[in-house]
């Protein structure tokens, strides 16, 4: 059963979104299909994730990185649930959509656009160009939702997305939304532990790397 969080239905930082019912459980994911397992040139193994596809609405298709390079994380808050916040990537009229979402009570992930392709997660299009999105379940005024399994599994995807692409593993190349220049977003905010999470993924990329 998801944790019982409380869910203020005044901000939606997700634009678009109609109001929703508030889902009491999380529900596996259901989409058919496997996602995409792109190998990580320096051994970081990508964590389990299964493909649950955006609407091309909410995206730009690409070949990257050979037409844009790929140097940087950009992570997010959802401001939604999980399941929530699937349905608005499949919704064509939202048109946003990030690569990957972790789920809070149990880090599962899904991937919803490929990384070869254009995410528009970040508002600004130099950005999406060169950036990988991670959405993360919960809200930025509520910690509890930002829990073991959440950083764990995240950092994982993390590391394994910077030993692909060669990102270095600092605060200059995998920043949180409201660092992304025009945005007027706040997420991953105040409680997202910053020192916490990057000293998980130097973690796994030195056992990887070892």
């Amino acid at each position: 059963m998801e944790p019982a969080h409380r869910r203020p239905d005044r901000r939606r930082l997700l634009t678009g979104a109609a109001a929703l019912a508030a889902s009491a459980a999380l529900t596996p994911l259901t989409a058919a299909g496997a996602a995409p397992r792109p190998q990580a040139r320096r051994g970081s193994a990508y964590p389990p994730h299964r493909w649950v596809p955006a609407s091309p609405a909410n995206f730009t298709a690409a070949k990257r990185p050979a037409k844009y390079p790929v140097d940087m994380v950009v992570i997010h808050v959802t401001q939604e649930t999980f399941k929530n916040t699937l349905k608005l990537f499949k919704n064509p009229r939202h048109k946003a959509a990030a690569h990957y979402v972790v789920r809070s009570a149990d880090g599962a992930l899904a991937q919803c656009v490929r990384e070869h392709d254009v995410a528009w997660h970040a508002g600004n299009w130099d950005y999406n160009t060169r950036s990988i999105g991670i959405e993360h379940e919960g809200w930025i005024d509520d910690p509890t939702w930002f829990t073991d399994e959440l950083y764990a599994q995240s950092a994982r995807l993390t590391a394994a997305i910077c030993g692909r692409y060669g990102i270095p593993v600092d605060r200059e190349h995998i920043v949180g939304h409201v660092e992304v220049p025009g945005t007027d977003h706040t997420d991953p905010g105040e409680f997202w532990d910053w020192a916490r999470y990057l000293q998980l993924v130097q973690e796994v990329s030195w056992e990887s790397a070892g």
